[in-house]
């Protein structure tokens, strides 16, 4: 049976100390003792003045009655779970004061134990922290209001820890990543949202500038709901605390994609021009008034202004290039890019990474992604020459650009668009690679939408004069040179030359020919005009009505006569009466071993 005293402010023991009890009441702190099965047998005097309770409406269980209804279960198990352990107890709970009021308090109490480890007391003291506790609600409150505000800004925001780790993120990263914030909480989130090839680069630079501590910005792709990568503009700044501590990182990311994708377009069309400037075109204007060449000029004039797909034959050297650039030029995507690509000067299976593209480790040697010619060439022109020269399969691919607009990169598996005008050239007649299984009828089809024929040179005979004088002009002037008249023979000569090479050839025997002169007089060395060559080329081109199995009978009949020597007075194409390139361009395409026809 416990006793109670009946003076003083607790429950006395026999033998109990006054002066500490004295002591007890005498300090503001709120003091309560408890015998080990929980039974509180002393309360300070301060902690009877708080609540205005007496000993007695407090001991043993009584002090529930000033507990806040709603904090009464959470204490009383919170304290029996203590009990049943012996571990402290720490809790908050609200208390009546004895005006009314119910202020939260921080109630703490430990065991004291004997030498067996037996419980024989436990202490406890109660701190009000009311105004902590409104504090914490107003910062909550506050930072509710401020999690609204930040969710309604556009940008994607992010609050980090001094260490980069995420604290927090508004809803617009929430709606642009389709995660949850436990997952953009998540350590994986990088790994999951930003691009892999950017991942090493920003987590090293991302580090250095945190332990830096002052404001710093990346730009990297993040993954979009739907799939897409876009790039962004990270900005970092640190919020410090009083002493200059850094205590959080403020990130606010801009979407940039559409700048980047801008630049990456004028860095493509500026790489773009300087290949074309750095390539050594036939001739910089188109010179001529021959009927022939006019009809051509008008033709180009009609489509040029369309985004209709031409499909421009003729011999080599004739120009074909030359009539698609000026079709671009006077087209509404002259301000854009013009990418010129030779079929036949690429590698067979080198030429759809080519045209298309490749992303990283596609192949062995793709050990970055490349853009192709198509993404090369986006709002402007794709000049495909010898398009004859493409196997099968590269075929497909290019009708289906030609006919749905879109194309994946080399092991990528991401359409993309092409907003590109396709102008094709050719100096075959695709009719008969249709025919012999080489060329696609439905790709043909794709491509002669708008058929220009170009005329050789010797059908346009009439303009050799001004050609010779506009190549003179050019040449002397670049080689320091005054050019003042033309020998009357060599005139006669060039014209009545057939010229298998078109007006490439012309250009060659134009620019030979002014860096030998010595005076102001201007000839040609006759020798340079293969004869064996103009007679062959007398009639039509030697392939241009053959089939492939005739051509290739023709060229190995020329190696054998030539002991596989191509080019040269003497070489196979000489005897043809086509030049070396073209001849090499049909030995591939054909698959003839040249070198089969060499002597031991």
């Amino acid at each position: 049976m416990r006793t109670m005293a009946t003076s003083g402010s607790g429950f006395k023991r026999p033998g109990e100390s006054p002066d500490l009890q004295l002591v007890l009441d005498s300090t503001p702190a709120l003091i309560h003792t408890s015998l080990p099965d929980g039974y509180l047998d002393f309360f300070n005097q301060p902690w009877l003045n708080y609540v205005g309770r007496s000993l007695e409406d407090l001991e043993g269980w009584k002090w529930m009655a000033v507990i806040h209804p709603d904090d009464v279960d959470g204490i009383v198990n919170k304290w029996r779970a203590s009990l049943a352990s012996g571990e402290p107890f720490l809790h908050e709970a609200r208390v009546r004061r004895a005006d009314g009021e119910y202020r939260w308090m921080l109630h703490h109490k430990i065991a004291l134990r004997d030498e067996l480890g037996r419980i024989l007391k436990w202490y406890g003291s109660s701190i009000d922290i009311e105004d902590r506790k409104r504090a914490e609600l107003q910062l909550r409150q506050d930072e509710q209001e401020l999690r609204r505000i930040v969710d309604a800004i556009p940008h994607a925001i992010n609050v980090l820890k001094p260490d980069g780790s995420s604290l927090y993120s508004n809803q617009a990263v929430l709606d642009y990543s389709g995660l949850t914030m436990e997952e953009v909480m998540a350590t994986d989130f990088r790994s999951r949202v930003f691009h892999p090839e950017d991942l090493e680069r920003i987590w090293q630079e991302r580090q250095e500038s945190l332990a830096r501590g002052i404001p710093f910005e990346q730009e990297q792709r993040a993954l979009r709901r739907d799939g897409q990568y876009r790039w962004f503009l990270v900005r970092y700044n640190p919020l410090r605390d009083e002493e200059g501590r850094i205590i959080r990182w403020y990130a606010t990311g801009v979407d940039i994609d559409d700048r980047k994708q801008a630049e990456e377009r004028i860095r493509n069309e500026n790489l773009a021009l300087r290949e074309e400037i750095d390539r050594s075109s036939m001739f910089e204007e188109i010179v001529g008034t021959s009927p022939a060449l006019q009809a051509v000029l008008t033709r180009a004039y009609k489509v040029a202004s369309l985004d209709s797909t031409v499909l421009i034959t003729g011999d080599t050297g004739t120009g074909k290039e030359l009539v698609a650039r000026a079709i671009h030029r006077r087209s509404r995507r002259s301000s854009h890019a013009f990418v010129s690509v030779s079929c036949a000067a690429i590698p067979r299976d080198l030429i759809a990474s080519e045209l298309f593209g490749h992303e990283k480790g596609s192949f062995t040697g793709a050990l970055q992604r490349r853009l192709g010619r198509f993404e090369l060439a986006e709002g402007g022109t794709l000049f495909l020459d010898e398009v004859g020269e493409l196997p099968l399969e590269t075929q497909i691919t290019l009708l289906r650009v030609l006919q749905e607009r879109e194309f994946e990169r080399i092991g990528g598996n991401q359409s993309i668009h092409a907003d590109v005008r396709v102008i094709a050239a050719t100096n075959r007649e695709l009719e008969t690679a249709i025919s012999e299984g080489a060329f696609r009828t439905d790709l043909y089809y794709r491509l002669n939408v708008f058929p220009i024929e170009i005329p050789t040179l010797r059908e346009r005979s009439e303009d050799i004069p001004m050609l010779v004088e506009y190549f003179i002009d050019r040449f002397a002037r670049k080689a320091g040179k005054r050019i003042r008249t033309i020998e009357k023979k060599t005139l006669e000569l060039l014209q009545s030359y057939s010229w298998p090479g078109n007006i490439r050839e012309l250009q060659n025997v134009i620019e030979r020919s002014v860096i030998v002169c010595e005076t102001e007089s201007f000839s040609v060395d006759p020798s340079w005009l293969s004869v064996k060559s103009s007679e062959a080329h007398a009639g039509s081109q030697p392939f241009a009505r053959t089939s492939a199995a005739q051509e290739k009978q023709k060229i190995e009949m020329a190696l054998a006569q030539t002991e596989g020597r191509v080019s040269g007075p003497s070489g196979a194409a000489a005897i043809l009466g086509i030049p070396p390139s073209t001849l090499e361009s049909r030995i591939r395409s054909l698959r003839i071993n040249k070198f089969r026809f060499k002597s031991d």
